[in-house]
């Protein structure tokens, strides 16, 4: 979740993230609003093979397996940004339901993600199991579906294990709740260290090139070069960078 949100970018709900429908580039996306929270829950596939992946289902299952046929994408993995309960809450179901592994977050949010089950009675959240990773993942680590690939940038401050997924070629990042239009994900949950996430941002976000569009945890897009003008939190003047 974030501190606060604005944006000059809008996203709406199953629309594809922008210029990633293009025939021409190596992936496509979707994102897809889901619990209470309206996380965005991203479909994005490999345009060769029409084979993808779901990044932070964190609930409402059935919904984010229409939207993968209407479109003839064959799900092959679910990848998570973090263990927090709307990004994760439905990793477990919906792998087990299409036989397919779990990569990420971290290992250091092993201890969220064996929390989840405590949550399955709050409304919105009955789909909700703890999750147990196939695959840890560490900076610099890839993950493929079909024959597209996705970066790791291991990015704590929200928690201890975030990682962010990027496509360099697509020029676009599923940033989890790391960063957000016109702000920054909380801090203020267990483990989390605000110093520790504008650090990730700076170090780990911004050398991937201002052009870099991201898709949030919640709200709209933006790209991080609009961010590092505006965003009161990370820009270079807020921190006092040249």
């Amino acid at each position: 979740m974030a501190q606060n949100s604005t944006t000059p970018n809008s996203l709406t709900p199953n629309s594809p993230a922008p210029d990633s429908s293009a025939s021409s580039l190596p992936i496509s996306a979707i994102v897809i609003p889901v619990t209470p929270y309206q996380q965005n829950c991203s479909l994005v596939w490999c345009t060769q093979t029409m084979r993808g992946a779901v990044i932070d289902p964190g609930g409402e299952l059935e919904r984010i397996r229409t939207a993968a046929a209407e479109r003839g994408v064959t799900i092959e993995k679910v990848l998570l940004t973090h263990g927090h309960l709307d990004h994760a809450g439905g990793a477990t179901g919906l792998a087990r339901a299409l036989n397919v592994p779990i990569e990420g977050p971290h290992q250091d949010d092993l201890f969220l993600l064996e929390d989840l089950s405590r949550h399955a009675k709050r409304p919105g959240f009955s789909e909700s199991e703890s999750c147990q990773p196939d695959r840890w993942l560490a900076d610099g680590d890839t993950v493929t579906f079909g024959a597209a690939e996705l970066g790791v940038r291991h990015c704590p401050g929200h928690t201890p294990g975030h990682v962010v997924l990027y496509h360099a070629g697509a020029k676009i990042a599923f940033v989890g709740d790391v960063l957000f239009a016109g702000s920054v994900g909380r801090t203020d949950f267990p483990r989390g260290n605000h110093a520790q996430l504008v650090d990730s941002i700076t170090t780990r976000l911004w050398p991937l090139g201002d052009e870099m569009r991201f898709v949030p945890g919640h709200g709209q897009m933006s790209n991080f070069g609009w961010e590092r003008k505006t965003n009161p939190y990370v820009s270079d003047l807020a921190l006092g960078r040249d």
